[in-house]
């Protein structure tokens, strides 16, 4: 569900100001009584927050600039600094260029200002190291505006982050000044948006896709040749004999018109087979001016790694080939943050600390290396670590614990099946929830976007204490997809051939029966077997022979599933439209496709296929009273922009919110009422964050309940703190994703 944060950037503009105004009010206190330290503890309190909303924003130089003031007073608060006019001199600029920014932010302008020298003097300042008094405030300060100050309709909303590689290739470029006919001076070349560019491959996809129309055209007009000369010839035999004379010249005149019509059927074959080559090659032109290189997002990637491996304390190094390889740019979009996902879990799961891997005889720096190349139609790309590998006796422990499946089945998966449990939604063998990792999130956005998005394929090879290789297979484009159409009882569908492995005929007495599944030996090995209509529930009879099976072996990753059809009607290179929103909840149909007989046919997604095929026999899983049960959730902050902002998401997917403004508000809520999952801010007056968790967990009927902490407190302490005290999740939240937020509650509940 689609949930637009910057609506309530004017709501973090309004509270940012009265937390300035009453930072400005404290240090005026702090100058008569340097010593109160109430006035002190209300103003870190005032940072802590705008640090925390900014970076909910991503507007990173405001919450950078907050975190180096917070840490002054957490000095001040921890006695470490005196408060001086030196000290206060310095505050005062920090606090000053705060307000300019966010004034900035209201206003729609760019914030990502360069602060360094301003934060470097905070840095030491709260060291209790003092510069001379320069100039060198990157931002001046600006007047604190009225409370009321109105953001307009049209004013852009800005945010500070870095553009992900999605936003870094669909920014457009600034229209060219010069004409279309003029010549760019550095060659041949024009600038043409990309919403133009999209419309013209939309279209030429369409034409490609319209193909089967004509292609039904020309056999309809040769079916009827072949019945008019057909009739043509009886009667000519009845005329001959009955020496019929009511026939007359009929049958010669008939057998001109089908002379007549075939040779018009032939000629429609002609054209059609040549305006094919034609509308294939427009197709393959078009689609080239969308290519891009890897490159594109690639070059985000060494920043990223280096961030993660300095931010989990280990040491590795990161290389990349194949940045020339090209793709369609609407793919390429959608690949950066499956990638850094995989990238992630190398270093947090796969890689071992420097010490470990020492010990094991290793070198102390583990190596991740990402690939990329051509395979046929497809991109190939491999994901490599030299890491600890996957360990299926914690992947089935997990599995296990969480109700999965029974110890009995796990026994009988084999090793591609146990290790494929790790796309699972929610599944992770980490002990907390951070933002690095353990949401259970990871792996299953990487399978949704590699497989159900992108149509494409991933398959897993690790060995335990060796490391691990993920391999993705990704289509060069999806403005048009190859289907196989098929018939189940009387019902026509479609199925990507991307997925199909092959296509195969089997005897009935060749289904043999493997513990309490039916399956078929395709080149000595065993591929399981299911009936497509038992899966899509369809109750038409059956059209297939009786004393053989017709399978379509498709393939996910490293499985395989045999399913039984009755026909193949059809193959052809289509456009796959979108589901209206009212049936997107429909995760067995992907989409529908046009025929040339102008029938919608839907598309089978073909994971959604093989989830429901193991789930069709399967006992385990969550009642229904348990899923459509009301979930209660206690969120606590003492941020009224914050509350709000989480209160919206969590309403908007169905969830009963109740809010608290403090520790103490929390525990008096939570001992009146059960909540199912408490979501708490760390750094709150009266009672803050640590201390509720740990009382609560105190309590006999909280001690099992999930309790997420979600705060900017980022320091490796807090964190360990965190686990102490009994916190199941530590989502820093300037790694706010709504996504996240959603997908890791569900994981905990």
């Amino acid at each position: 569900m689609a949930f637009d944060i910057t609506k309530f950037i004017d709501r973090f503009v309004e509270e940012a100001r009265e937390h300035v105004n009453a930072i400005n009010q404290g240090m005026m206190a702090l100058e008569k009584n340097p010593a109160d330290m109430e006035v002190i503890h209300q103003i870190f309190r005032s940072a802590h927050t705008i640090k925390g909303s900014s970076r909910m924003f991503k507007l990173l130089s405001i919450s950078d600039l907050s975190h180096k003031v917070e840490d002054v007073f957490g000095a001040l608060r921890e006695k470490k600094i005196e408060y001086s006019p030196e000290l206060s001199g310095v505050l005062y600029k920090g606090v000053d260029a705060i307000a300019a920014l966010i004034e900035k932010a209201a206003s729609g302008e760019e914030t990502q200002v360069d602060q360094s020298k301003l934060m470097q003097r905070l840095e030491a300042a709260a060291e209790g190291r003092f510069t001379e008094a320069r100039s060198d405030v990157s931002v001046k300060a600006a007047p604190i505006l009225p409370a009321n100050r109105v953001i307009t309709a049209d004013a852009p909303v800005v945010q500070g982050a870095l553009p992900t590689a999605a936003q870094a290739i669909s920014a457009p470029e600034p229209a060219s000044p010069t004409k279309p006919s003029e010549k760019n001076k550095t060659g041949e070349t024009i600038r043409v948006s990309v919403d133009k560019l999209n419309e013209l491959i939309r279209l030429v996809s369409e034409i490609t896709s319209r193909q089967s129309r004509a292609k039904q055209s020309w056999q309809e007009v040769s079916q009827a040749a072949k019945q008019l000369k057909g009739i043509a010839a009886r009667l000519n035999v009845a005329q001959a004999a009955a020496s019929s004379e009511g026939v007359g010249g009929s049958p010669e005149l008939l057998n001109q018109l089908a002379k007549k019509l075939s040779s018009i059927a032939t000629s429609g074959r002609y054209d059609f087979e040549l305006q094919n080559l034609l509308a294939k090659e427009l197709q393959e032109r078009s689609l080239q001016l969308r290519m891009l290189p890897l490159a594109t997002i690639y070059d985000t990637f060494h920043r990223s790694a280096r961030e993660i491996i300095e931010f989990s304390g280990k040491d590795a190094s990161f290389s990349i080939v194949g940045g020339e390889i090209e793709m369609d740019k609407k793919i390429i979009e959608k690949l950066g943050d499956p990638l850094i996902h995989m990238l992630r879990n190398a270093v947090d799961h796969g890689l071992e600390a420097p010490e470990e891997r020492l010990a094991l005889g290793k070198p102390a720096r583990g190596n991740i290396n990402l690939t990329a190349c051509y395979e046929g139609d497809k991109v190939l790309f491999v994901l490599t670590d030299d890491g600890r590998g996957l360990s299926q006796e914690k992947i089935r422990e997990k599995a296990l614990k969480s109700g999965l499946y029974s110890s009995a089945v796990l026994a009988g998966m084999s090793i591609s099946e146990i290790q494929n449990l790790i796309f699972l939604p929610g599944f992770s063998t980490c002990s907390i929830i951070t933002d690095i990792s353990g949401r259970g999130v990871g792996m299953d956005v990487v399978r949704k976007n590699i497989v159900d998005d992108l149509k494409g394929s991933i398959s897993i090879d690790s060995k335990e204490g060796v490391g691990t290789t993920f391999q993705l297979r990704l289509p060069l484009t999806l403005a048009i997809m190859h289907v196989v159409i098929i018939e189940v009882a009387g019902v026509m569908y479609a199925l990507p051939d991307n997925y199909i492995n092959e296509i195969l005929r089997v005897g009935r007495a060749g289904v043999i029966e493997v513990f309490d599944k039916l399956a078929v030996n395709v080149r000595e090995q065993l591929v399981p077997v299911e009936k497509l209509q038992t899966i899509l529930g369809l109750s038409g009879k059956s059209e297939g022979k009786s004393d053989e099976l017709l399978l379509l072996v498709v393939k996910v990753g490293a499985e395989r599933l045999g399913l039984v059809v009755d026909n193949i009607i059809d193959e052809e290179d289509m456009v796959i439209k979108s589901l209206p929103k009212h049936m997107q909840a429909n995760k067995i149909v992907s989409g529908v496709i046009i025929t040339g007989r102008d029938q919608l046919v839907n598309v089978l997604n073909v994971p959604a296929i093989f989830l429901a095929a193991k789930e069709a026999k399967s006992t385990l899983g969550r009642g229904a009273a348990e899923v459509s049960r009301e979930i209660k959730v206690l969120v606590v902050d003492d941020s009224v922009n914050t509350r709000e902002i989480e209160k919206s998401i969590l309403e908007a997917y169905g969830y009963q919110v109740t809010l608290a403004g403090d520790g103490v508000e929390a525990l008096e809520k939570a001992r009146k009422v059960k909540y199912d999952i408490v979501i708490t801010d760390v750094e709150m007056p009266r009672m803050d964050g640590f201390t509720l968790t740990q009382t609560l967990r105190a309590e006999e009927k909280y001690h099992d309940t999930p309790i997420m902490l979600l705060t900017s407190r980022d320091k490796e302490e807090d964190k360990r703190r965190g686990i102490q005290v009994g916190a199941n999740a530590y989502i820093l939240k300037g790694d706010f994703e709504q996504s996240n937020l959603i997908a890791t509650i569900e994981n905990l509940l």
